[in-house]
């Protein structure tokens, strides 16, 4: 008796050795949606006021750019369209528009009084917030000092610039980044004292890189290359030493 083996036909269940190309597609979306313009604040009322403040030559553009939304909507290809010129200023000037959407300002950016780019400063003593519901007031704004009276404070406000106070007296906040040094000083970035006021009194003025972030300088060639540059340095001394 011959065993055969059993002949495969076209219905069975073995798959065809040669498979069918299949796509894949995937939705996506092509654009994506855009965040909200923030408004102008007084120290930074428009486009050039901004460019000014953030530092690093870029004022030189603010004619490129044609108004304040196009500043918060141009990509960087837009503005590299325009000139802004280098790529590592377009990385900044994009890295400070959304610290800017964000509400993260620099100096000055939490002023509400400015007239003409410029914020008048005065130091004040100012009665001390009533404490919350579970706290006790400090002891320190209890006891009268050289200083100050008992149950005040003394910080540095943003007055209108013809006033010699502000208009209300309570739970003031003292502008960020400035500070009371000794008895009667005001200290702080870009400060302008005002003759005559012996401290009391200064201004902060919208200047070139007021709100620049500096870069860093590389120190013997950089993070890679120092301890090569400074081996090579070390050898050319014993050279000369041992001659």
């Amino acid at each position: 008796m011959v065993l055969r083996r059993p002949i495969l036909r076209a219905t069975s269940t073995i798959p065809s050795a040669v498979s069918t190309p299949q796509t894949c597609s995937r939705a996506y979306r092509t654009t994506i949606p855009q965040r909200p313009v923030p408004k102008p604040i007084p120290f930074i009322p428009d486009t050039t006021a901004f460019l000014t403040a953030i530092g690093r030559g870029l004022s030189a553009h603010s004619a490129k750019i044609p108004s304040w939304d196009a500043l918060f909507t141009l990509t960087s290809v837009q503005l590299k369209d325009l000139g802004v010129e280098p790529a590592r200023s377009r990385r900044y000037l994009l890295q400070w528009r959304e610290r800017f959407r964000n509400g993260e300002f620099g100096v000055g950016g939490d002023c509400q009084h400015v007239q003409d780019g410029i914020a008048e400063l005065k130091l004040i003593e100012a009665p001390v917030p009533a404490p919350a519901r579970g706290q006790t007031q400090s002891l320190r704004t209890m006891i009268a000092t050289a200083t100050h009276d008992p149950g005040t404070r003394k910080v540095v406000v943003n007055i209108p610039k013809d006033q010699e106070g502000p208009s209300n007296w309570e739970n003031l906040d003292g502008v960020k980044g400035y500070v009371v040094k000794g008895a009667k000083n005001i200290k702080g970035p870009y400060v302008e004292y005002v003759k005559g006021s012996g401290g009391l009194r200064a201004r902060l003025r919208l200047q070139e890189g007021v709100w620049e972030v500096r870069r860093g300088h590389k120190v013997d060639g950089g993070e890679r290359r120092r301890a090569e540059v400074r081996a090579k340095r070390r050898a050319a001394e014993n050279k000369e030493k041992n001659r």
